[in-house]
């Protein structure tokens, strides 16, 4: 249950209190940390037959065993080596220490699959209410959920680097998703509003693009204020990031009441697209555009239809770029330099890149 980067750091802090070498088995016999590199003389034989005995601490040759116990049934074996008072002492201590670490692990499992269970829509009201009493889960704060993307090494274990980064442990939730997603449910301050909440988001992105050298995107639901609705911010933000995936790939944040028309089409049923789009065009398709007129449309609508701005960003004579706009009101009807036409082509485009993400998701 507890991480084996977190069984090691913790053994190799009390080595040095008690001053004595340490090594943590779990059930099955397997070493999961250790102080020494070398594992004592006869380990395994020792500790199959000591944790399937029913003592709890046993001196076998020049080691003293220690149970670490989890209603009753053993989950850690801690091995200490020395058959004098020392080392049962510091043996003692040790299995102390594992003991309280494991009640605090199995509290936060308990708490992380409430609040998995919550994002799933997996309760019942009357049960989600009963046990957050029960695990002192307050109901009526603001919290707002964040989903996280990131591509990490196996070995770095991004689930806890989050944690690092909000560690009111009794009032945030970190869960993952899979192995590149992770859930962060956030509790608010009362006067903390879109400029913190962005601010928690630009954080995340920093803090694990350094640490996995990796593109990171957040992207962040509403917020709410009851715990039984922690699940529509979740939905909300998982749509953030579809959104986003089609309409703003460039971004590392996405807030879902930030996300404009996208959110609008991103609802509307393709058969409704596809008429849409052939009564714009006129049957022609955006791929017949090609490249460079693309280009040059998407850097006019950036220059908010300024022809002149647009011409000298893109290195071209105002007489280019008037050619272009001219060959496109030929191809489609539209003149992009009238404000409507240039709303209905944007709205096209986007509808197309809508529906080319949902083709390739099908396929």
């Amino acid at each position: 249950m507890i991480s084996h980067q977190i069984l090691q750091n913790t053994i190799d802090g009390l080595k040095n209190i008690v001053h004595k070498e340490i090594a943590v088995v779990d059930r099955d016999g397997r070493m999961v940390a250790s102080t020494d590199k070398e594992p004592p003389a006869g380990l395994q034989t020792a500790i199959d037959g000591f944790i399937h005995s029913r003592a709890e601490t046993q001196q076998l040759q020049s080691n003293q065993y220690f149970k670490v116990l989890d209603n009753g049934i053993t989950e850690y074996a801690v091995i200490i080596g020395g058959d004098d008072d020392e080392a049962y002492k510091a043996g003692k201590i040790v299995a102390f220490y594992l003991q309280n670490l494991l009640v605090v692990y199995k509290e936060r499992f308990d708490r992380d699959n409430f609040i998995k269970s919550i994002l799933l829509d997996n309760l019942l009201l009357v049960d989600i209410y009963s046990r957050a009493k029960k695990l002192h889960v307050e109901n009526s704060v603001r919290r707002v959920v964040y989903l996280i993307e990131c591509e990490i090494d196996r070995e770095m274990n991004a689930v806890e680097i989050v944690r690092g980064i909000f560690p009111a442990k009794q009032r945030d939730f970190v869960t993952a998703v899979d192995e590149n997603s992770i859930i962060l449910v956030k509790e608010l301050k009362e006067k903390e509003g879109p400029e913190e909440i962005t601010g928690y988001a630009k954080m995340i992105c920093d803090t694990l693009g350094s640490e996995a050298m990796s593109k990171v995107n957040v992207a962040i639901g509403t917020v709410v204020t009851d715990l039984k609705n922690v699940s529509s911010s979740y939905k909300e933000a998982r749509m953030a990031q579809e959104v986003g995936k089609i309409f703003e790939a460039d971004k590392q944040i996405l807030n879902y009441e930030q996300l404009g028309i996208g959110r609008l089409i991103y609802q509307l049923p393709l058969s409704l697209c596809k008429i849409f789009q052939k009564e714009v065009l006129r049957g022609v398709r955006v791929e017949q555009f090609g490249d460079e007129l693309l280009t040059t449309v998407a850097k006019f609508f950036e220059n908010n239809l300024n022809v002149s701005e647009t011409s000298r960003q893109l290195y071209i004579h105002r007489n280019t770029l008037v050619y272009r706009l001219d060959k496109l009101q030929r191809m489609t009807g539209l003149d992009l330099r009238n404000f409507d036409d240039a709303i209905t082509f944007k709205i096209t485009l986007m509808v197309s890149g809508y529906m080319q993400y949902k083709e390739r998701s099908i396929y």
